[in-house]
């Protein structure tokens, strides 16, 4: 037993006062039956649409399917513009694309990632934003990680005269993806109701193809693969997951063999004055291996660099006419966006940093 010297050392001289009790020493006010009881009254009290937060986990979707046959799919124009209005994203069959050409297109893909350095740098030097691109070069994303390899083509000069590697099915594939892309275009044109811009002139649009490995990550960075685009095409040869970027969050597709994965761009959003919703960026295909791997190759339809940019759905004009109805048909309208040049709109999204955070057509919005 403690002294009372002992004691004053220990709590300081003068004090008279018992020591702290020690949690083993205190008694509950509330029994534990007690506690559970009056939080079981309180839960009860609170709001039945209250719900506690949850970690979210990401969200994985089977695309609109739509058969792209005018013929068999009376509704095609309907369904197009269903799902370009509420996704951004649908997935087509009845293409007419040969899943045969598919798989030897990506065979001779695959090929140029086993050429030498020196080799792929000189068949496709960099011409932003073609070229070739690795990883730890940075032009590929401005910060030098670069998520994966990848090349970004012309679709007129996808041949080569090299004897180092043949792109026959490449060069075939592409004119066939290309026909069904300027299609879509078409479709979707008499779907939100303005003529087509660009029809199949080849000087009204481009076509630029990329080709790369399966992303290793569920949410790639791909600012550095990124160019504007009215529709991007992606052929899927095997049931595999895409990740894309939508306005509000990243989705994982889960697309069906032999489909043509089609988003929709910021062009065909500023097009349509906002009527329809877009993916940022390309879909990227997430590889099944853990360690990556898997060619993908995407054809994007976009137009020249020096055109203009702007709503092709526009106010009617202002009528004499001060009735109800024509006020309503002024007021159902409005200017979404303004015009801006593609060649300077492209270069800062493709420098932009903050590309993956914020929406780089919100500076344009009205």
């Amino acid at each position: 037993m403690a002294s009372s010297v002992d004691h004053k050392q220990i709590y300081g001289a003068g004090t008279t006062a018992a020591p702290p009790p020690t949690p083993s020493s205190q008694t509950s006010h509330l029994s534990t039956s007690a506690a559970a009881d009056a939080l079981s009254r309180l839960l009860h009290r609170l709001p039945p649409n209250l719900s506690l937060p949850t970690r979210r986990s990401p969200s994985v979707r089977s695309p609109p399917t739509i058969s792209f046959s005018e013929t068999s799919n009376p509704s095609l124009l309907d369904r197009l513009l269903s799902a370009s209005s509420e996704l951004g994203f649908f997935q087509l069959t009845d293409h007419q694309i040969s899943s045969r050409l598919a798989l030897s297109a990506e065979s001779e893909s695959a090929a140029l990632f086993g050429l030498p350095m020196e080799t792929k740098e000189s068949l496709f030097p960099k011409n932003w934003p073609l070229g070739f691109k690795g990883d730890g070069d940075e032009d590929s994303d401005g910060s030098g990680n670069g998520d994966s390899f990848s090349f970004c083509l012309d679709s007129t000069p996808c041949s080569s005269d090299s004897a180092e590697i043949s792109l026959h099915s490449l060069q075939e594939f592409v004119r066939a993806m290309e026909k069904l892309g300027l299609k879509i275009v078409e479709f979707l044109s008499r779907a939100i109701g303005f003529e087509n811009p660009i029809g199949e002139d080849r000087t009204r649009f481009r076509s630029l193809i990329w080709i790369s490995e399966g992303s290793r990550r569920a949410e790639p960075a791909v600012a550095g693969g990124f160019y504007p685009y009215i529709v991007g095409l992606q052929y899927q040869s095997r049931n595999q997951k895409c990740s894309l970027l939508g306005d509000s969050s990243w989705v994982t597709a889960a697309a069906a063999a032999d489909s043509v994965m089609v988003s929709i761009g910021d062009i065909a959003q500023v097009w349509s004055n906002g009527k329809l919703k877009k993916v940022r960026g390309r879909p990227v295909a997430v590889a099944a291996d853990p360690n990556g791997g898997g060619i993908s190759i995407s054809l994007l339809i976009t137009l020249p660099a020096e055109s203009e940019v702007r709503p092709l759905i526009t106010p009617p004009a202002r009528s004499d006419r001060r009735d109800e109805a024509a006020e309503e048909e002024e007021e159902e309208v409005k200017m979404a966006f303004k015009s801006f040049w593609l060649e300077e709109y492209a270069w800062r999204v493709h420098h932009d940093r903050c590309f993956l955070l914020k929406d780089p057509l919100d500076r344009y919005r009205i």
